[in-house]
């Protein structure tokens, strides 16, 4: 969830660094800190902003060329200065950032106090350089090997680096279960929890595997596990592009991004759809087909937004291809002591690649003999690493923290997959196929038509910004839209909201509706089309206030209704995609006009790599 920047090399450590951690802010942090090596290593650090880092420390120590910065997102100790990394070693010659948890902390920082050694914050990652600099006095050994015996001590994660200042040509790093990334330049090394920090210097990385320990000198890497055994790296180019990083003229990232998504959906679809013969190809896919279609059941594990979207991909996998899916929780999953089988398909969706609980529940898939198939977004993440075969939704980077092209291309994906399946079991005639594949590839005209209701949604946005809660309701596959914009309105805006069955509002939701109560509801012209209408009967009884999502020209509902937002007429598989457009505009705009950090909304991170 923090973000680490390093560098060793021959330009200004600072201006990099700086700029690096500005570039991870998306990630989510309370506090930031910086490491400089002149001399003397030198350690700055502010709970608040980078900006905060900046104006603190000024323009200490530009002319060093190593030095690793850090931004923190609470997790042991409060954020304030004292708990904001870098942490140091009793002697202070010793530095380290770290992201993570050790969760044997307590037992080793124990130790470490009946040794002699006392600590200055309440955070896990000082207990981890005090234990560095403890075996280092008792073994009379190199930091190299201190390092690895230390990391042979402690259970958890971790990504971190450590610096010395006994050796201004040395910066270490280790991973296991946390991300990060080497940029490999011309005489300099780059280390980031991911590539975004980098992409200006180099397009080479490498991505460590679990318990690597990296050497990085000016002009050398080595790499040894720990065990001390010597490795290879396998360097790999970047895709990524650095206009991809920047706002594009846009005043939020999320409004970038929202607007993205008709490239992004076009991304995802390009290569998989073969028009001549009106097949789907999806690559690596196709060496598990005969898994996949021998599956008695299909597990969708996933969180947040992902969770939503793999909502959207049971209806779309039960509907035309007839294998059952269950879609869980991964948080959840990994700790109820799951029934999984050797026939079993496991698939994982995550943006980054990189959540926690997501990598446990494919570990404990795996350890039970299931497929793994992986649907993600960032090349080279954990994830695809972790899975058998798996997509790329190739939807770019996405810098704000709610999401939102990622879950339009996640949807893409599993509609692809969906009808891959299908077509693999001959289950759909072929003018079926072709008609839903059609439909597929016009969602990208389609969301731009969708763009057009923005100064619509704006005012409607004005008139509902003030609420204290708001109701969501979708029926079949808009279930789930519903659900997702409920989640994006109370993550950036903070306005209580929660998303429902239609047809459970009768259940209990039923009890809030009044006058002051907004409900929003996806109300388009599909097979629930008549029970939705019964729904809002009931709303409007009570005198709630409707804002209902419909198919262009919709006169019933329209004369119903407070306010209505058209999306265009389309297959039913393909409305999630398009009535998720509105719901994401209207939670941007009601947190712009409660002045809400849009981009890096309170107490959120956008890649949640701790439990």
């Amino acid at each position: 969830m923090c973000g680490i920047v390093g560098y060793i090399g021959y330009r200004n450590a600072w201006e990099v660094i700086i700029k690096g951690l500005k570039r991870l802010e998306y990630r989510g942090y309370d506090s930031a800190g910086i490491a400089l090596m002149n001399e003397k290593l030198h350690v700055y650090k502010r709970a608040g902003k980078v900006s905060d880092l900046e104006t603190y420390a000024g323009q200490v120590a530009t002319n060093s060329s190593l030095g690793m910065g850090h931004t923190r997102w609470a997790t042991h100790g409060a954020p304030n200065d004292r708990n904001a990394h870098p942490h140091a070693s009793s002697d202070q010659k010793l530095a380290i950032v770290h992201n993570g948890i050790i969760e044997n902390y307590a037992s080793i920082k124990a130790m470490l106090i009946q040794k002699g050694q006392y600590f200055v914050s309440d955070t896990d990652t000082e207990v981890l350089i005090k234990l560095i600099e403890q075996i280092q006095l008792e073994e009379n050994s190199s930091l190299q090997e201190a390092v690895r015996l230390a990391l042979t001590q402690v259970s958890g994660a971790f990504a971190l680096v450590i610096a010395s200042q006994d050796d201004s040509d040395l910066l270490i790093a280790a991973r296991r279960g946390s991300p990060m990334v080497i940029g490999i330049g011309e005489g300099e090394y780059f280390i980031a929890s991911d590539a975004s920090p980098m992409i200006e210097y180099t397009k080479h990385v490498y991505y460590p595997e679990d318990n690597e320990l990296i050497f990085l000198h000016r002009n050398e890497i080595e790499i040894r596990n720990l065990t001390n055994v010597v490795l290879s790296p396998y360097i790999q180019e970047l895709e990524l592009e650095l206009e991809a990083l920047e706002k594009g003229g846009y005043d939020h990232f999320m409004l970038k991004e929202i607007y993205e998504q008709p490239h992004s959906i076009a991304n995802c679809m390009r290569g998989r759809i073969d028009h001549e013969r009106k097949k789907i190809n999806l690559g690596g896919i196709s060496e598990y087909a005969a898994k996949l279609l021998t599956a008695k059941r299909i597990i969708i594990v996933s969180c947040g937004t992902s969770w939503h979207a793999g909502l959207v991909g049971e209806y779309l996998i039960e509907e035309y291809a007839r294998i059952p899916v269950e879609v869980e929780y991964a948080s959840e999953f990994r700790y109820r002591h799951p029934i999984i089988n050797q026939d079993d398909i496991v698939i994982a969706i995550s943006q980054s690649g990189e959540t926690a609980d997501t990598i446990a529940a494919i570990e404990l898939a795996k350890r039970a003999g299931a497929t793994i198939l992986g649907i993600c977004n960032v090349v080279g993440s954990s994830i695809p690493r972790l899975s058998h075969t798996g997509m790329y939704t190739h939807a770019g980077p996405e810098i704000g923290v709610a999401s939102t092209k990622a879950f339009t291309a996640q949807v893409t994906a599993l509609s692809l997959l969906a009808l891959y399946l299908a077509q693999q079991q001959e289950r759909l005639p072929l003018s079926k196929i072709t008609s839903l594949l059609t439909a597929l590839e016009t969602a990208p005209a389609l969301i731009t038509t969708c763009f057009q209701s923005n100064a619509l949604i704006q005012h409607i946005a004005g008139e509902i910004k003030d609420s204290t809660n708001c109701l969501f309701l979708g029926r079949g596959i808009n279930f789930p839209v519903a659900l997702e914009g409920a989640l994006k309105l109370k993550e950036i805006s903070y306005i209580h909201a929660e998303g429902y069955p239609a047809a459970e509002m009768k259940h209990g939701p039923i009890a809030l509706i009044d006058e002051q109560m907004p409900v929003i509801v996806i109300a388009t012209k599909d097979s629930s089309y008549d029970k939705i209408i019964s729904n809002i009967q009931e709303v409007k009884a009570r005198k709630g206030k409707i804002i209902a999502i419909i198919t262009e020209g919709d006169t019933v509902i329209r004369a119903i209704a407070d306010y209505i937002i058209e999306i265009p007429p389309c297959e039913e598989a393909l409305t999630p995609i398009l009535a998720t457009i509105p719901l994401q505009l209207l939670a941007y705009h009601i947190a712009v006009m409660r002045g809400c950090n849009v981009d890096q909304p309170r107490n959120l991170a956008k890649s949640v790599t701790v439990e």
